[in-house]
């Protein structure tokens, strides 16, 4: 079945919300202070579904969340005898628990600024992966709690598990970090957009799994968020893919003397860039890969911008917009 994005006259925007939109460097992780935060951040994207322009899917990152469940899950097993889940079922929890904040929160605001009739509603999202991905040789990916050498041993043996020292603070689980290939609930996910509901989907990076003989299975493994947003971006046959975070936009020589924040850059650029290393892995290097990943794709416009910048950024105003041709600009 296809779907055509602009069906309502709008713009199809999907949204990938940073970690800051949910919770803040130094908080504990209570959910009154992850609440508050979501409800910061859906008073930004109230605004953008109701400047009458933009029809709204979002994703989102679940880090934190996910690691805090995977360490309940543990101590339940260990004090409990409460059998621990898999990752892939973590990842399900945690999308249900922050998919649950988010609507609920952009309900009341809409409510709140006389749009009761806007629905709002979570895509709990399966993400495929190729089973034969080259990151399943290799786990990268740190999770969970940091543990000394010998405990992180100790664990390995007893679960499985892959472990490494983590930059000398102690020892961690590493996980693979497969490359998203598709959305198994796109069609669900269109069908819903089809009538005008606000979706929030793939979060996390979605959940991982593979197909083997026609059929999904779970992975343990964990998929960058921003990557799987294009993936989302794609799907939906968005017209704009934003990332939100928690700096002004993209830069070369990021924290120097020379740093350069950048206002407009072609996908050409950008790919130069990243191949120089201006980009770091696990920080601003996915964003720029998924930015230049929708705009090869689609020929259409991409986002990197600061959380609550979302409608400065989208006129020109501020963040960093790469696009398929046009000239390099340095704010």
């Amino acid at each position: 079945m296809e779907y055509k994005a602009n069906k309502y006259g709008k713009k199809r925007i999907v949204i990938a919300l940073g970690g800051n939109a949910i919770l803040q460097r130094g908080e504990k992780g209570t959910f009154e202070e992850q609440y508050r935060n979501v409800m910061n951040t859906a008073e930004h994207i109230a605004d953008l579904i109701l400047s009458g322009k933009y029809q709204v899917v979002i994703t989102h990152g679940n880090g934190p969340q996910v690691g805090a469940e995977l360490l309940r899950h543990e101590a339940g097993e260990k004090m409990y005898n409460v059998p621990a889940q898999p990752m892939d079922v973590a990842g399900a929890m945690t999308q249900g628990q922050i998919g649950y904040m988010i609507q609920q929160a952009l309900i009341n605001i809409l409510a709140e600024r006389g749009r009761p009739d806007i629905p709002v509603a979570t895509v709990v999202t399966q993400v495929l992966v190729d089973k034969d991905d080259p990151a399943f040789q290799n786990p990268t990916k740190p999770v969970g709690p940091f543990y000394d050498e010998e405990t992180a041993k100790k664990l390995a043996a007893e679960k499985g598990w892959v472990v490494k020292e983590d930059a000398g603070r102690g020892w961690r689980r590493v996980v693979p970090s497969p490359d998203p290939k598709a959305i198994v609930e796109a069609d669900a996910i269109n069908a819903l957009l089809d009538k005008r509901v606000v979706v929030i989907a793939s979060g996390g990076g979605g959940i991982p799994v593979i197909k083997e003989d026609g059929k999904y299975k779970g992975v343990e493994a964990v998929i960058d968020k921003d990557l799987a947003g294009e993936r989302l971006a794609e799907a939906v046959d968005a017209d704009v893919f934003m990332i939100l975070t928690d700096v002004d936009g993209a830069s070369i020589y990021y924290r120097t003397p020379q740093e350069k924040w950048i206002k407009t850059m072609p996908v050409e650029e950008a790919k130069r860039y990243y191949q120089e290393g201006h980009f770091k892995a696990g920080s601003m290097g996915p964003k720029v890969l998924a930015t230049i990943r929708f705009v090869e794709y689609s020929g259409k416009e991409a986002y990197i911008a600061k959380l609550g910048n979302e409608l400065k950024a989208l006129k020109g105003e501020a963040g960093t917009k790469v696009v398929k041709e046009g000239k390099l600009e340095f704010w």
